[in-house]
């Protein structure tokens, strides 16, 4: 039985109106809780919960403190592709949109690397638009081997693959994978994908299993905030990790709050998230799922990013370009989306360290699984 099932036992506006039917004593109930059900989760998710917020924010920070200490890892995305075969209505990688397209040749690669690693980040974020013929295995496996070269932990963000494929990867160096479902609600996902193998629901829900079943040791998730209500469609994310946890009990599983922001085709998203509604989210992941972490992108701008590295956050991104060739060329065309936190790597590793957080640069190294 594979996610898929397991979603499809729940009725999407049967879990709405059980959220927004939540009243303070059921929220109040939850947070002193030490062990969520998911219906204190849909608790702490609930209109009812926003009164709250201060004591969740305080028992995220304690829970965040006891399982990870005071550090935030940190990671840094490199964009091989902006070619892409799906017609995605917020994407600024959408093949109706009109820009130049580019897949970084291997030699362009290895000029962004050397950019990159003078950083001093070894976590790479490796992204790119899901062209299968542009952006194949075969390339994306040349890429990894570039990677591993000079960074001791590789995360892929591309087109969801087959279970043989991801382990390709991961025998040439990749150990995690980021993939976004994007929306849980079907009706929407069919509403917002109108072609391209993304239209594909199924595929890319199970991707995650697929993944982890081929050995990658960290698999994230998310919504993409703006598609729908954000309330429903963190009870499905946090569902889908606690799914994953179980399941895998030998990975990690991290989540996502990536929020709609502008790019090409100027997208305009149907439900606007605010600050109040990302920090609740996080907040009551952290509260049910005491071992998942949590990333913020740069996506956020730097002013919210620094407060929320005290409520539960345990990845940021840094110095980010999300174009191909946007760090050795100095390219600026072919964005997928518009970043907020523009600090460079090092400005934003100086801020963690002057809140007294410890940025990791390195958590991880292939010996581990190699050695003895």
């Amino acid at each position: 039985m594979s996610f898929y099932d397991e979603i499809s036992k729940y009725n999407w506006s049967e879990v709405k109106d059980f959220i927004y039917s939540r009243k303070e004593p059921d929220v109040l109930n939850a947070i002193n809780k030490n062990a969520l059900s998911l219906e204190d989760f849909a608790a702490l998710l609930s209109p009812a919960a926003e009164k709250f917020l201060e004591p969740m924010a305080k028992e995220s920070h304690r829970i965040t403190l006891q399982r990870f200490g005071k550090t935030i890892k940190i990671y840094i995305p490199m964009y091989v592709s902006n070619e892409c075969v799906n017609s995605c209505v917020y994407c600024g990688f959408n093949v109706h949109n009109k820009f130049k397209r580019k897949t970084l040749t291997l030699d362009e690669v290895k000029l962004e690397l050397d950019v990159i690693k003078k950083t001093g980040i070894k976590h790479i974020l490796i992204c790119s638009g899901e062209h299968p013929k542009k952006v194949s295995v075969d390339y994306l496996n040349e890429v990894v081997k570039l990677a591993r070269k000079d960074f001791s932990s590789i995360i892929i963000e591309v087109q969801p693959l087959d279970e043989n494929e991801y382990r390709i990867l991961y025998n040439s160096g990749a150990d995690s994978l980021a993939l976004y479902q994007e929306t849980y609600n079907k009706d929407t996902y069919k509403e917002v994908h109108l072609g391209g193998k993304k239209t594909d629901y199924r595929y890319r829900l199970e991707a995650p299993e697929r993944a982890a079943a081929a050995g990658l040791r960290t698999i994230g998730i998310g919504a993409l905030m703006g598609l729908d209500d954000f309330r429903v469609e963190e009870f499905f994310v946090g569902l889908h990790a606690r799914y994953l946890m179980r399941k895998f009990w030998k990975t990690h599983i991290t989540v996502s709050f990536p929020r709609i922001r502008d790019a090409e085709g100027h997208f305009k998203p149907t439900y606007l998230i605010n600050d109040k509604n990302l920090v609740q989210s996080m907040l009551s992941l952290r509260l049910f799922l005491h071992d998942v972490g949590l990333v913020i992108s740069t996506r956020e701008p730097a002013e919210l990013r620094d407060k929320l590295i005290y409520l539960g956050v345990t990845q940021m991104s840094a110095g980010s370009k999300t174009n191909p060739g946007g760090y050795a060329a100095g390219e600026e065309e072919g964005k997928q989306f518009e970043v907020e936190d523009t600090r460079s790597a090092e400005e934003f590793i100086e801020s963690v360290r002057k809140k007294g957080f410890d940025p990791v640069l390195k958590d991880w190294d292939s010996s581990f699984i190699n050695a003895v």
